[in-house]
């Protein structure tokens, strides 16, 4: 399958499932947002890549507004040079507008990765030639409140169903771009390329960007080149 035929069928798969509160509002930007992640997926997608870098699920300032993964508006329209329509979920939180290239609001974890990306590699062509990034689930969860709900957090009957499509997915996109090593953004993503893959892939972890994590605040992009390097990068 190809890339797109991939994020499409996941798209489809994770559609039909039905979300509880404290869960308000789901974001699905394969949906809204595919002009640009079909741009994402087919410039930068070509087989075979030497390493998956796959994070846990769209922000709200990234992802959720640009298609992309991590993708930080300026970063996305600037360096990876996409800049699509986006249209709007059908069920928008008033807290949480998606406004595509035209929110004011920069994601924190998105421009730390491809400042990263942009320095290391220079340009794009460059590190798609060796890396990909992948969002392990490709929806937002949004509370009443407007804060964002991980899917860790979501009830086991939600989790499930949600986990078996997005497994799957994975399983599909290492098939197409045969990566000599899978690496989880942040323990979620390692902990779900174990539990599927096991064996059979090599996998490792990198320090998640997020302003959360008082690590990432210090210093992120000068953290993971050790850790990259002790995986071989």
């Amino acid at each position: 399958m190809k890339l797109s035929d991939i994020a499409r069928q996941l798209s489809r798969d994770v559609g039909k499932l039905h979300f509880a509160r404290p869960v308000e509002h789901v974001y699905n930007p394969l949906e809204y947002a595919w002009a640009a992640h079909r741009v994402y997926l087919e410039r930068f997608g070509k087989a075979p890549k030497e390493a998956l870098l796959v994070g846990m699920n769209p922000g709200p300032w990234g992802m959720s507004q640009t298609g992309v993964p991590f993708g930080e508006v300026a970063a996305v329209r600037d360096w990876l040079r996409i800049h699509e329509n986006i249209e709007r979920p059908a069920h928008e939180h008033p807290k949480r507008p998606i406004e595509g290239f035209d929110c004011p609001r920069s994601e924190v974890s998105g421009r730390r990765v491809w400042n990263w990306a942009r320095d290391r590699f220079g340009t794009p062509v460059r590190f798609f030639r060796r890396f990909f990034v992948w969002n392990y689930c490709p929806l937002a969860f949004l509370e009443d409140s407007g804060r964002n709900r991980t899917p860790d957090k979501l009830p086991a009957a939600e989790r499930e169903p949600l986990f078996a499509a997005c497994d799957l997915a994975l399983r599909r996109t290492v098939e197409h771009l045969r990566p000599r090593i899978v690496i989880g953004i942040g323990t979620f993503a390692e902990a779900r390329a174990r539990n599927i893959f096991g064996d059979e892939v090599k996998i490792g972890r990198i320090l998640h960007p997020s302003p959360a994590s008082p690590l990432a605040n210090s210093g992120w992009a000068e953290k993971i080149e050790p850790q990259l390097t002790a995986l071989g990068l």
